[in-house]
């Protein structure tokens, strides 16, 4: 599939001389963009900028030939990124393991008791970059959850500690995105099952303690954090989910499963963003019918290092998965996403 040339969509609002404006950009992987590192087919694309200043995003499961499967299988992956053409089209400069996209650590695929790793998110502490990701036995069925570490940007990864088991807060601790807050003493998150069937939950963990299973308490409501009983944040079917600070604001990305769209949320806190009103960025679309804000197939929306609250950019995944292609990653950029859509 190759670059999309639509017409941009258009939402003006009523209250401000500002309009809502969506331009699908095209793909960022796929046949000729990430061919040299054989990785033509691969999905998700989380990114976080490297304490070396770099922006390295990580996919989930790729493959070398453009469909799946299209051998050499592996996940997670990263590719690196300048971030000086981050806003305005994603290039590529190098990938982890040199010349071929290698997995971040090293195993066997469909080992008897493992199929797959797929990655949740990154966050980055001091030089530490900490990956959180979910081991799975067929997908969906997550085992139990790690995170692995790299202190040298991303370059080299170790399986650092396992954390979570399957069913610990019951079932909603496998899917997680989580950020540092500005005075660096916790990183927040929204967590969630692998399912696309279960409200998302807010828990924090000290930034010095991000190893420590124990150390991680759930929002209780009303201003209380504990070790158990935790409200919902996000209600419905959540799917993948990217949470940063933007503009002083944290801001939420999510594929709404239960809508068959990406929406997005705003607040001063993370908590708060269960009062927050979503707005819906792209909607979940037809083949043969998309638009430059309707997408077949879509999932994964992350938030790329460099946006702001009047022009979010994204990185959003598609997959066929009838006919094994597409399944790859696109760019969309969005100014002034949270304006009121005109009737």
């Amino acid at each position: 599939m190759g670059a999309v040339s639509l017409p941009a969509f258009t939402a003006c609002s009523k209250e401000e001389p500002v309009c809502r404006r969506i331009e699908r950009m095209g793909p960022v992987t796929g046949p000729d963009l990430t061919t040299t590192f054989k990785m033509e087919a691969t999905d998700l694309g989380i990114p976080v900028t490297t304490p070396d200043g770099r922006i390295l995003f990580i996919f989930g499961d790729t493959f070398e030939e453009a469909f799946v499967p299209g051998g050499n299988w592996r996940s997670p992956v990263g590719l690196f990124a300048d971030p000086k053409t981050a806003t305005k089209g994603l290039q590529w400069t190098s990938a982890v393991g040199g010349d071929v996209a290698e997995q971040l650590v090293d195993y066997a695929h469909d080992d008897g008791t493992l199929s797959t790793i797929l990655p949740a998110d990154a966050v980055v502490v001091g030089d530490t970059i900490y990956l959180w990701v979910m081991i799975n036995a067929g997908l969906g069925n997550v085992l139990h959850t790690e995170i692995w570490t790299s202190k040298d940007s991303g370059e080299t990864w170790d399986r650092t500690k396992e954390m979570f088991e399957m069913h610990h807060m019951d079932g909603r601790m496998q899917q997680c995105t989580w950020a540092l807050d500005d005075d660096g003493k916790y990183v927040h998150m929204l967590t969630t099952g692998f399912q696309r069937d279960k409200p998302a939950i807010a828990a924090r963990v000290p930034a010095d303690r991000i190893l420590d299973p124990e150390a991680y308490e759930v929002y209780q409501g009303d201003g209380k954090w504990g070790s158990d009983a935790p409200v919902d944040i996000i209600p419905g079917k959540v799917g993948e989910m990217c949470l940063r600070k933007v503009d002083s604001q944290w801001m939420l990305t999510w594929f709404n499963a239960g809508e068959y769209r990406i929406d997005a949320l705003r607040a001063d806190e993370v908590v708060k963003l269960a009062d927050a009103k979503a707005v819906t960025l792209i909607h979940g679309g037809e083949w043969e019918k998309e638009t430059d804000d309707h997408m077949a197939q879509l999932y994964g929306p992350y938030i790329i290092p460099g946006s702001s609250m009047k022009e979010l950019h994204l990185v959003v995944s598609q997959w066929n998965t009838a006919m094994g292609w597409p399944y790859h990653v696109e760019q969309f950029k969005i100014q002034h996403p949270f304006e009121e859509v005109c009737e």
